[in-house]
C-alpha cells in the first residue's frame, strides 16, 4: 500500500467514524441514558465489530453479495426492521438509567452483532476493502485496512459517548430525556433510511 492510499484511507476512516451513523447515534443516546462505564462495552462491541466485519467482508463476502444480489435486498430490510425495533426502544425509554430500572444498555454481543444489521457499517466496509485493499499483498492490505479502522475508529467511538454524558445533566429532567431519546429515535431511523433505499 503506498503513503498516498494509506493516507486516503485514514482520512476516509475518520470521516466515516467520526459522522452521525446508527452506532454514533446510539453511543450518544446510551452517554445520556446510562453514562460513560455502562456504555464501555456498547463501545468496545462497536470497535470488535466492525473490525472484525471488515476482515469478513474482505475475505469473501462482499464477492458473494455481488454475485447474489438479492441477499444484499434481504440485508437492508433485515437492518430496517432491526432498526426500527432499536429506534422504538429507544424512543420509548423513561428515566436515566440508574441500573434500578428495566432499561439496559447495549452489550459487547449485541453491539458487535449489531454491525451486520447497520447498513452504514455495510458501506463503510464494503467500500473500504473495494478501494484500500491491494491484490498485491492482499492479506496484509485487509488487516491493515481493518486496523486503521479500529484504530481510528476507538477515539470517535468515546468522544459521542463522551458527548451523551456532558449532556446527562441538562437532560435530567424526565420531559427533556423523553423528548431527547425521540429525537434520537428518529434520527437513528433517518441516518438509516438512505443505505436502505439507495
Amino acid at each position: 500500500m503506498t503513503f498516498e492510499t494509506f493516507l486516503a484511507l485514514g482520512l476516509y476512516s475518520i470521516v466515516a467514524s467520526a459522522t452521525p451513523g446508527p452506532n454514533n447515534l446510539m453511543l450518544l443516546a446510551s452517554g445520556v441514558n446510562f453514562g460513560i462505564r455502562r456504555t464501555v462495552p456498547h463501545m468496545l462491541g462497536i470497535a470488535v465489530g466492525f473490525t472484525a466485519m471488515v476482515v469478513i467482508v474482505g475475505f469473501g463476502l462482499g464477492a458473494v453479495l455481488d454475485i447474489v444480489p438479492g441477499v444484499m435486498t434481504v440485508l437492508r430490510y433485515g437492518a430496517l426492521a432491526y432498526t426500527v425495533w432499536l429506534a422504538w426502544k429507544l424512543g420509548t425509554s423513561g428515566s436515566l438509567g440508574t441500573g434500578k430500572s428495566g432499561a439496559k444498555p447495549m452489550s459487547f454481543m449485541a453491539a458487535c452483532l449489531f454491525q451486520w444489521f447497520n447498513p452504514k457499517a455495510w458501506v463503510m466496509a464494503l467500500t473500504a476493502t473495494a478501494l484500500y485493499t491491494t491484490t498485491q499483498g492482499y492479506f496484509i492490505s485487509l488487516l491493515l485496512v481493518a486496523a486503521v479502522f479500529g484504530l481510528i475508529g476507538m477515539p470517535f467511538i468515546a468522544i459521542w459517548a463522551g458527548f451523551g454524558v456532558a449532556l446527562r445533566g441538562l437532560l435530567s429532567v424526565p420531559a427533556r430525556l423523553r423528548a431527547f431519546n425521540i429525537v434520537m429515535a428518529l434520527l437513528l431511523l433517518a441516518s438509516t433510511l438512505p443505505f436502505v433505499f439507495e
